[in-house]
């Protein structure tokens, strides 16, 4: 069972209703299914019953979506960082802090990669150009893996990734290693050394593509 972070919209149409809706994008838990496990969707709650959401779990992702209020990172807000989702924020940080408390594996992806770095101390760039080429539009660009690392034993080439990102790493978070760059530097994957157990954040969208690898490495993780 992965569990899979939602946010709330404040109108979502669907038939002759328009309310407000706990939504995800049905490429996560479609990802998470063709990886071979069952997806929870965890909507936005207190922040102090994540533990217990957690420990219902057997694996954790933590998806993308809109910028981190910089404000978690001590940083003043740039003009062009999106306007903040403190309910969000706040959910998603304290799965991040129960999972990783707990062993629970996990994966962040996009926001859920910068959020993990910041939860673990670090900070984001709050903005770079090239890596979202057409607003609402995925783009795509290669990520090379850091030899050695867990994400290059998952995927050991040069990838072309789907992208859609503003934002990425700027000081790593305590203990996290960078394990792949993009062609500019840019960190797009970090990881905690394996004694701390299996926690990868992936800046790409892995669930707008074809490669399952990641996935099914979380879900091998994740398997009693």
């Amino acid at each position: 069972m992965i569990g899979v972070s939602t946010y709330l919209e404040p109108g979502a149409r669907w038939g002759v209703w328009e309310l407000e809706a706990a939504l995800l994008p049905a490429a996560y838990p479609r990802l998470v299914q063709r990886a071979g496990a069952l997806a929870a969707m965890l909507p936005p709650d207190e922040p102090a019953r994540a533990a217990a959401a957690v420990a219902r779990l057997d694996g954790l992702v933590v998806a993308g979506g809109p910028d981190v209020d910089p404000a978690r990172y001590g940083a003043e807000r740039s003009p062009r960082t999106g306007p903040p989702a403190p309910e969000r924020d706040a959910w998603e940080l304290a799965l991040i802090e129960a999972a990783l408390a707990a062993g629970v594996p996990l994966l962040g992806i996009c926001r859920g990669m910068q959020l993990l770095n910041v939860a673990l101390g670090g900070t984001l760039v709050q903005h770079l150009d090239g890596h979202a080429e057409l607003v609402g539009v995925f783009g795509g660009h290669a990520v090379k893996p850091v030899p050695g690392t867990r994400y290059a034993g998952i995927v050991p080439e040069e990838l072309t990734v789907p992208t859609y990102h503003h934002q990425a790493v700027d000081r790593l978070g305590r203990g996290l290693l960078p394990s792949a760059h993009a062609p500019d530097g840019t960190v797009e994957a970090v990881e905690l050394p394996p004694e701390e157990g299996w926690v990868l954040g992936v800046q790409w969208h892995p669930e707008m593509g074809d490669d399952t690898r990641v996935m099914r490495a979380l879900v091998r993780a994740a398997t009693p």
